[in-house]
């Protein structure tokens, strides 16, 4: 009987039925579409994605130019459709960020400030919306620039495989 119950414990640990959920604590009294902080259980993987730059949306501008990639809000959106890509390559989703790390280079059409609102509008299209309503812990800040003086926009996250 012995020999039984540790044998269905080994089962049960191998086909993760003791696995815990990655838990994501809201802001409290907030609306705002991050998680104030994320849990993950051990046991579980993590995949640390690269940072990704936005996609050529204009070939016909000047490739060291904002225009070629375009506003803060299109390059946000072609780089969390990059990303997304990179996860569905290795299994997962954008449901599976637990950890983002934004990096905005301010807009020169702006004064030199970073953009915020228009990364907000790209950000909302993935994150917090009834399809994918899991928010990752959330970094952005304004840098000085990234190796194109084109890109605004680059994000790198951690994702958890359950």
């Amino acid at each position: 009987m012995r020999m039984q119950i540790i044998a269905a414990l080994v089962s049960l640990v191998a086909t993760g039925a003791f696995a815990q959920d990655v838990k994501r604590h809201p802001i409290p009294n907030s609306t705002f579409p991050i998680a104030r902080a994320v849990e993950v259980p051990g046991g579980l993987t993590t995949v640390y994605v690269s940072g990704m730059v936005p996609p050529l949306v204009d070939d016909k501008a000047d490739k060291n130019s904002a225009d070629a990639y375009g506003s803060t809000e299109t390059q946000t959106v072609g780089v969390i459709k990059i990303i997304e890509a990179t996860l569905k390559d290795i299994g997962l989703t954008l449901g599976d960020v637990v950890k983002m790390q934004v990096f905005l280079v301010g807009d020169p059409r702006m004064g030199g400030k970073m953009d915020f609102a228009g990364f907000m509008k790209g950000y909302t299209q993935f994150f917090g919306t009834p399809a994918q309503p899991n928010l990752p812990a959330r970094s952005a800040m304004q840098i000085a620039g990234l190796i194109n003086p084109g890109w605004l926009v680059e994000i790198e996250v951690t994702a958890v495989r359950k």
